[in-house]
């Protein structure tokens, strides 16, 4: 496997002649003059999830079918393999099938428990009332899962085939060939100080040159939203909308414990204007999954998603689930699509191609994205596979992938729901939507002439309005051991920064920084919108604090940016009001440990 070491001897040692580990003498570091190793592969995924993993696999499958040699490489931000992914999660295995019809006698599957029951409750502040579920709810077949498990499984797999997966690598930015086409993705620099100036561990990145590069990189990825800014590829689409999900995982008394059991839930603690639900899913091994998925349309900027879900946990329902001898043991948040079939973009470029959640493929009525995002993964591998063969020195056209799963079941999958989530966004608004959705997923399945479509193109972050039309939410205390405050919960992720690194949470615009655009970040998110983002990050990364003296804050305020609590969820991104947070890969490795998530 590929090290930094191995793979940039010379360049370690050139750089090295320019600085000594004095933070005086340290020189900036400028891109512009740096000479970085360069790797030629013929398909560079960017992403170890499920749906990276499972384009490498079938891409490895389909090397012995034809009789020729690919060379797949798989870059990962995290630290290891599964170390970045957080889910439910209740898994589909219909994509699983078809990659690896024998996995079920694989002896290290993580597949352990089947789904044994699905229920819907609506919950009001102290009742929880059962109600009939979409049958596209339904989970037979289907099983409960630590999704971080899955695609470390996944990962080994990979490996063994012969696919190149290297942790640790951050995608950072797009090379692209004097066309303009993408010719693969350059890796993040590691040694740099939080002033950018070269440490004496200083490494630059490294490029990763492809004939097909596939972007893998989840909901809301920097490199991704780079390209379908660059190659326009959402022109024929609407934009993408989200939601934050809040997870625990608890170890239940075992009284409390029913193996296979799925439990869905709407109403309290969430209002009739803001769009979400919760969840439980009894995992194997006496473990509980449970959380709260916030729309990110949501108006009011004294939201807090994490509170929200804490007082969520005393509803007697959960109160009584989490009772006795139960202890929590993990907790995580992530960003997922919402847009369903209407926000998916074109998904090739000139070059390669977009795969998984990095356009869009959740089933928002299933609550589940992973069949789909396997399933375009197979795809794209078929689609390469085809391209590599024509041993062309053109651009790799993708186009066929788009074609292929227009004509796929991921594609009917998504048809039939395409309506009940952007129903919630017609006039018909929340009460409307449910009653829309229920008789559109219990009767019309999605046979119907129209299509409901954001006409108005906003935002999520658009969606926000000012805090003067709202009063601020009096949330309770935590009250432990069911609900703490948000950075007792933040350690159960094992985040963790290098303290020394440039932060990778920046104020910026239209690719404009400076003490201006952050004066005016402070004074519109502080005035206008009462600080959202100190209530909205998961994780307690913004905090808008008084300061007089600071030269980039505004009427006693400035913004403190805690980078090194950062969960990489990218909710700060999508939901900032002024458009002005830019969420970037940190140094390889960087963020959470999830490991049971």
């Amino acid at each position: 496997m590929l090290t930094r070491t191995v793979l940039r001897p010379r360049i370690l040692n050139f750089n090295r002649l320019l600085h000594s580990s004095s933070r005086i003498n340290r020189q900036l570091f400028d891109p512009s003059t740096v000479e970085r190793v360069s790797e030629d592969v013929d398909v560079c995924i960017v992403g170890a999830g499920p749906a990276g993993l499972s384009t490498a696999i079938r891409l490895k499958q389909l090397e012995q079918k034809l009789g020729k040699e690919f060379r797949v490489v798989v870059l990962e931000k995290g630290a290891e393999v599964g170390s970045h992914i957080l889910s439910g999660a209740v898994i589909e295995p219909r994509a699983l099938d078809e990659l690896l019809p024998d996995w079920a006698l694989r002896d290290d599957h993580p597949l352990t428990q089947a789904a044994t029951s699905s229920h819907m409750r609506f919950l009001t502040k102290s009742l929880s009332i059962p109600i009939p579920h979409p049958p596209q709810m339904s989970n037979q077949g289907n099983y409960i899962v630590s999704l971080s498990r899955f695609t470390a499984w996944l990962g080994n797999i990979a490996e063994e085939m012969g696919v190149e997966v290297y942790p640790g690598f951050a995608g950072a930015g797009v090379v692209y060939a004097d066309d303009g086409s993408v010719a693969g993705v350059r890796t993040n620099e590691v040694g740099l100080d939080r002033l950018g100036c070269m440490k004496e561990s200083f490494e630059p990145g490294m490029e990763f040159r492809a004939k097909v590069t596939l972007i893998a990189e989840g909901a809301h990825g920097s490199i991704s939203k780079e390209l379908i800014q660059n190659f326009d590829l959402r022109r024929n689409s609407d934009p993408q909308t989200y939601g934050i999900g809040i997870k625990e995982v608890w170890r239940v008394d075992p009284t409390q414990y029913r193996p296979g059991e799925v439990v869905h839930t709407m109403g309290w603690p969430l209002d009739f204007r803001t769009y979400g639900g919760g969840w439980v899913y009894h995992m194997a091994d006496g473990l509980v999954s449970l959380g709260l998925v916030i729309g990110l349309d949501y108006a009011n900027p004294y939201l807090s998603p994490y509170k929200e879900f804490q007082r969520m946990k005393h509803h007697p329902y959960f109160a009584q689930l989490l009772s006795g001898n139960s202890t929590r043991i993990a907790y995580g948040g992530r960003s997922l699509n919402e847009g369903g079939l209407q926000s998916v973009p074109q998904l090739y470029f000139p070059g390669g191609a977009l795969v998984g959640c990095s356009a869009g493929f959740v089933n928002i009525a299933k609550i589940k994205g992973t069949h789909n995002a396997m399933k375009s993964g197979m795809l794209a591998a078929e689609a390469a596979a085809t391209v590599l063969s024509q041993d062309s020195s053109s651009p790799a056209d993708m186009s066929r992938y788009e074609t292929a799963l227009k004509n796929s079941w991921v594609w009917s999958d998504l048809n039939e729901v395409r309506n009940l989530r952007e129903s919630f966004h017609t006039p018909l608004g929340i009460w409307g939507g449910i009653i829309y959705s229920g008789i559109d997923s219990l009767l019309l399945k999605g046979r119907t002439p129209w299509t409901f479509r954001n006409r108005s193109r906003l935002t999520d972050a658009q969606h926000t309005q000012p805090a003067y039309r709202f009063r601020p939410i009096n949330y309770p205390p935590p009250q432990p051991p069911l609900s703490t405050d948000l950075l007792t919960s933040l350690t159960l992720t094992g985040t963790n920064h290098a303290e020394d690194q440039p932060v990778h949470l920046r104020v910026r615009k239209d690719g404009v920084e400076g003490t201006a655009l952050r004066n005016l970040h402070v004074q519109r998110n502080v005035s206008e919108y009462a600080g959202l983002l100190q209530r909205a990050c998961p994780a307690g990364v913004y905090e808008y604090v008084e300061d007089e003296m600071a030269a980039d804050g505004w009427n006693g305020h400035k913004l403190v940016i805690n980078s090194q609590n950062c969960i990489h969820c990218k909710l700060c991104d999508i939901k900032v009001p002024t458009q002005d947070i830019t969420w970037t890969v940190p140094e390889g490795g960087g963020g959470p440990k999830y490991t049971i998530t």
